[in-house]
């Protein structure tokens, strides 16, 4: 018998309308995307109801998986650009693998998807087509060129102290993808 499957939901699910209820799997998703949607609105009240039906489970994930999502988005280039609650997303998914489930991150965040696809765990998109390629990000300093390395982990130019901005350094065509 295979893994049970389950998926993670991010904030992206719920706003792009991803209703918990009409899912036969399991869901789950974490305290800070429940956070960080607005009160009343109708992405919330989603969520709130799938919360209320026991269809939706909230879980902090253990901080050594926090731990194991800084360092492998640090390595890929896109700490700056993960959310705390993007982090506990990517970490509850590293977590429920270990506990033996396969997990779908449900999500249209790239950075999101760019680190799910290194750590081998699957993803789909609502609103957008999702990544097509694997990137590997170079950070610079648009006013005075200077280069970082991609796990620099500030984000204005020592140099200058103009905020900086990345661009991809390699991009590696995802298997399967022919878009």
């Amino acid at each position: 018998m295979g893994k049970k499957r389950v998926m993670i939901l991010d904030a992206s699910a719920f706003i792009s309308g991803f209703d918990p209820l009409t899912v036969e799997v399991d869901e789950y998703s974490v305290p800070l995307v429940r956070e960080e949607l607005t009160d009343r609105s109708m992405p919330k009240l989603r969520m709130e109801e799938a919360i209320r039906q026991n269809k939706l489970k909230i879980v902090e994930p253990k901080p050594r998986f926090l731990e194991m999502v800084k360092e492998l988005s640090r390595e890929v280039g896109d700490i700056l650009f993960l959310s705390k609650a993007d982090m506990q997303i990517l970490a509850l998914a590293i977590q429920l693998r270990e506990e033996e489930f396969e997990p779908l991150i449900v999500t249209d965040d790239y950075s999101i998807q760019n680190v799910a696809r290194r750590m081998g765990v699957e993803f789909t998109p609502l609103m957008t087509f999702g990544i097509r390629f694997f990137l590997s990000w170079l950070l610079y300093c648009p006013a005075c060129h200077r280069k970082y390395p991609s796990n620099y982990q500030f984000r204005i130019c020592e140099v200058c102290g103009t905020p900086l901005r990345r661009k991809p350094m390699r991009k590696e065509m995802l298997r399967g993808s022919s878009r």
